[in-house]
């Protein structure tokens, strides 16, 4: 008789014999924790808490705080929704209804109805309805041909081409209701566990994601336990709207997007411009003090460079077609990577000369499907803060520690407290996909698992999730809202120095392959700026904001010495500008402060015969009166400090 051991959420473990049928979780548990428990994670995978275990195995109890509980119950939603939906809507077929990062979705097939807003309410009541009758989500295993059967005899040809997947395999269906689906769960016990739902809204979405198929309606839904849950995430869903890049961007004349130069291909205007040339000024000077070496390489590569890094043609479709240029090709570079490795190989290098660190500031271009395109987000044309360091093996784990450090720094200069990181190793049992010999692999995860531990990381080990070339830290960063972005990226690279016979000459005067680390803690400064205009809502700190001072005189007779203010301001190199339109200045103050200028100084008489300004801050109001050069003093301190507020 074998037995199965159970962790409970305080970590206690209990061990239960295993029946000749296998045991119900649910029923071997305190009826409190039955009620709290979604569902239970047997071996690693999410299961039915009602679904029958017949093997010796480790199971935890899953509750709304896990991963696996928020995954189970937003997929049983779905699943209630498309009862609801099949209920009001008599022959709706439906495509997939998967559970995604906040909340779910379920693509659709009604013909020619389109959704409306009062269909969306009258399903979100339905939906409310069935909470209250407590359905139970029961799973029933079926063979392939039986599965194939009843779709065929509903005439879901959603179905049938999803099954002609999965051929020769066990088929699982899931019933609520009136409602059965082709699905592999897990779902909660019964719909009485779902509380508070909200259908968000109506969008299309071709099915399985290809333009050739027919377009379907997606409908869009979150719920939650509690209706204060609820609440707050409507408030964040709305604030992400006030917040949104593209708004803001074009209302704080950031940059600008326009059909005349092309989808995905950003201009930056001239405030804009300042950010940009702010983030890399900071991160250039950083980099200098750690022995980067700056390089520029072109725009574009003859195609025989990406040939040999592998990138085409295994990602063309991610790339721009070749330019034919006379008897060669030509690509618009879609990586900085084969550039910087010519530099490095364009003269020999000993042992000593190592680590060698590269860096740019390189744009590259991406070919994005136009309905992937997304403000700054998601680009055609984007600026990575590449670099590619050069490294003994022995000098992999300093270097990857250092990167690590300058990482951190950028983050929590910028305001960013909370992110965690991932670690990206290699899967063990399909080792094929990788390139590199299995010595290094181990060395180089071993290392870089000592260096999360000794720079002490918030980290997961991810298995199966290494570039193809080497495994990799990837540094995921939660912005004020919750919401959590890829930001800054390590990776350690063994097949690009073998793919472009990099070498250097060891102390054993034979040669040898250098290690190559890619990173880049902004990433795409288009992306990462888009995420700064949100996480701030346009309110950036003042070293980093476009304009950071304004001088409005009261009346014409204080225009001279409000100019003389500006040049003392500009002296001090603190970005300032005059506003002496003929304006009431509680008009003037009010338009500032929607541009969301973070120092107003306002100049009277009064200010002007003892040398002073009246201070206004943004969303903070009068601050009083100050000499002009404390002023200044306090400023550039504000500025030089990089504090985030003031």
């Amino acid at each position: 008789m074998s037995t199965i051991k159970i962790t409970f959420p305080d970590n206690s473990v209990r061990e239960f014999e295993n029946g000749v049928n296998g045991i119900q979780i649910s029923e071997s548990i305190s009826k409190k924790l039955a009620a709290e428990a979604l569902a239970v994670e047997v071996d690693g995978e999410v299961w039915d808490m009602s679904r029958p275990i017949n093997k010796d195995a480790e199971v935890k109890i899953l509750k709304w705080q896990d991963d696996g509980g928020k995954y189970t119950y937003w997929h049983s939603s779905a699943h209630l929704m498309a009862e609801a939906i099949e209920e009001i809507f008599p022959g709706t077929k439906f495509g997939i209804g998967p559970p995604i990062e906040n909340g779910f979705y379920y693509d659709i097939d009604m013909g020619d109805h389109a959704i409306t807003a009062d269909d969306l309410a009258k399903i979100e009541g339905k939906m409310a309805e069935y909470t209250q009758h407590d359905f139970p989500y029961i799973r029933k295993e079926l063979s392939w041909q039986e599965a194939y059967d009843y779709f065929k005899q509903k005439g879901d040809d959603y179905k049938l081409e999803l099954l002609e997947e999965h051929k020769n395999e066990k088929i699982s269906l899931y019933k609520v209701g009136k409602f059965t689906d082709l699905c592999y769960g897990p779902h909660v016990p019964s719909t009485g566990r779902i509380k508070f739902i909200k259908l968000l809204n109506v969008a299309g979405a071709y099915w399985r994601g290809s333009e050739k198929n027919k377009m379907l309606q997606r409908i869009y839904g979150i719920s939650f336990p509690s209706k204060k849950e609820l609440d707050e995430y409507l408030y964040r869903v709305e604030e992400a709207k006030r917040r949104d890049h593209r708004k803001l961007g074009t209302e704080l004349e950031i940059f600008l997007l326009t059909p005349k130069v092309g989808g995905g291909l950003p201009l930056w205007l001239p405030k804009g411009t300042i950010i940009r040339e702010t983030l890399e000024n900071f991160l250039r000077q950083e980099q200098k003090k750690r022995g980067y070496l700056a390089v520029v390489t072109p725009h574009i590569g003859n195609l025989n460079l990406y040939k040999t890094s592998g990138h085409y043609p295994y990602y063309k479709d991610s790339q721009f077609s070749p330019i034919k240029v006379e008897n060669e090709e030509y690509l618009l570079k879609p990586m900085n990577c084969p550039h910087h490795f010519q530099i490095y190989a364009a003269k020999p290098h000993s042992y000593r000369d190592l680590p060698i660190r590269l860096s740019e500031f390189g744009t590259v271009y991406r070919y994005e499907q136009s309905g992937e395109l997304n403000g700054l987000t998601r680009v055609r044309s984007f600026t990575v803060d590449d670099s590619h360091m050069f490294v003994r093996q022995d000098q992999l784990k300093a270097e990857v520690c250092d990167v690590i450090d300058l990482i951190q720094l950028v983050f929590n200069t910028l305001g960013f407290k909370d992110f965690t990181t991932r670690l990206s190793f290699r899967d063990p049992l399909n080792k094929e996909k990788y390139g590199g010999a299995d010595e290094l692999w181990d060395r180089a995860e071993r290392e870089i698992l000592e260096a999360a531990e000794e720079m002490k990381l918030n980290y997961k080990v991810a298995i199966g999730e290494a570039a193809f070339y080497g495994p990799k830290i990837d540094f995921l960063v939660k912005d004020v809202l919750g919401r959590t972005w890829q930001l800054g990226t390590v990776q350690i690279d063994y097949v690009m120095p073998e793919r472009f016979n990099l070498e250097y000459v060891g102390s054993d005067g034979q040669k040898h392959r250098p290690v190559v680390i890619h990173r880049a803690p902004f990433g795409s400064l288009e992306r990462f700026i888009g995420v700064l205009i949100e996480h701030y809502a346009g309110e950036f700190p003042l070293w980093l904001s476009p304009l950071q001072v304004v001088v409005m005189p009261i009346t014409d007779a204080q225009n001279e010495y409000a100019a003389s203010v500006v040049n003392k301001l500009k002296q001090a190199e603190i970005r300032v500008e005059l506003d002496t339109r003929n304006e009431k200045i509680n008009y003037k103050i009010r338009e500032h402060e929607l541009k969301k200028v973070p120092y107003m100084l306002i100049v009277g008489d009064k200010e002007k015969n003892s040398n002073s300004v009246s201070i206004r801050r943004h969303k903070k109001g009068d601050l009083g009166s100050q000499p002009l050069n404390e002023f200044i003093k306090s400023v550039t301190e504000e500025i030089e400090n990089k504090k985030i507020t003031s």
